[in-house]
């Protein structure tokens, strides 16, 4: 489901982290429910176990950062169509760190690619490290 290289630079972010170098990653990918609101954007992948790690929003308001199942999103299938649920976003691209979505998902109790709302979430952000 998601491409080679995408899982590449996935898999780099999870060793970063997993080796002390810790880093507030852009989400390297965005998967959303065909026929439902979910959305997930991701920047960690283990390898070993294929869960990964970034913004989790399932509809409901209340997206947070967790971890999911990539075998287990793949599986999602549609009950009368037999087709896969979760598909790749070709079109995205994260241009701000993984804190700045959850914060506007947060302002937006939706996952959101609204610059005005990542760049509100951002100055929130900041304000609150100084």
């Amino acid at each position: 489901m998601i491409p080679e290289n995408l899982i590449e630079i996935m898999i780099h972010n999870y060793m970063e982290v997993q080796n002390g170098l810790g880093k507030d990653h852009e989400p390297v990918v965005k998967l959303h429910s065909q026929y439902g609101k979910a959305i997930w954007l991701l920047s960690e992948l283990d390898p070993v176990n294929s869960i990964a790690f970034g913004v989790c929003d399932l509809g409901q308001g209340t997206p947070e950062l967790s971890y999911v199942s990539i075998e287990h999103l793949e599986t999602i299938k549609h009950a009368r169509l037999k087709v896969r649920m979760v598909e790749v976003d070709k079109k995205f691209d994260g241009k701000y760190p993984m804190s700045v979505y959850l914060e506007a998902a947060k302002l937006n109790k939706r996952v959101t690619e609204d610059d005005e709302l990542l760049k509100l979430a951002e100055k929130t952000i900041a304000s609150r490290l100084s």
